[in-house]
């Protein structure tokens, strides 16, 4: 397995691979080719994916930071792969990119029926917050 930087030409792998994981994205909206290009140039931004050794995209999340903060999202496993602890080596990759920029605070959002990627981000040092009611304003239709 590898972690390699994500590439744009990968974009409909990387789709494939959140349609397979039932990860809940925006095709139409935040999720476009153009949206996603977009990260894929911002220095505060790194798009991490995992191969097999035979090439095929495994995994997947997205770091961020937002200048106090450092955001874990969209951290995929493909089920065929789950139970190796797989996640893991992502998001501390991905720890380690926001480290560098000076991050010392990790966030993640999670879905309140999410259980598995509950139990990862406990599993490595995070706390839940139960006292954080998310909001949120598009502005795009």
């Amino acid at each position: 397995m590898s972690i390699e930087i994500f590439n744009i030409e990968e974009y409909d792998e990387l789709i494939a691979l959140w349609e397979r994981t039932g990860l809940p994205f925006d095709r139409e909206d935040r999720d476009t080719r153009t949206k996603i290009e977009r990260q894929v140039f911002d220095d505060h931004v790194v798009i991490y994916i995992m191969k097999t050794d035979e090439g095929k995209m495994i995994g997947a999340v997205i770091g961020s930071s937002d200048g106090r903060k450092g955001w874990i999202n969209r951290l995929a496993i493909d089920p065929d792969y789950r139970g190796h602890r797989l996640a893991e080596r992502l998001l501390e990759k991905t720890e380690e990119f926001l480290k560098d920029m000076g991050v010392e605070v990790f966030s993640a959002l999670i879905e309140d029926e999410n259980f598995p990627s509950m139990s990862l981000f406990r599993r490595c040092g995070y706390e839940g917050w139960d006292k954080i009611i998310y909001f949120r304003k598009k502005i795009s239709q």
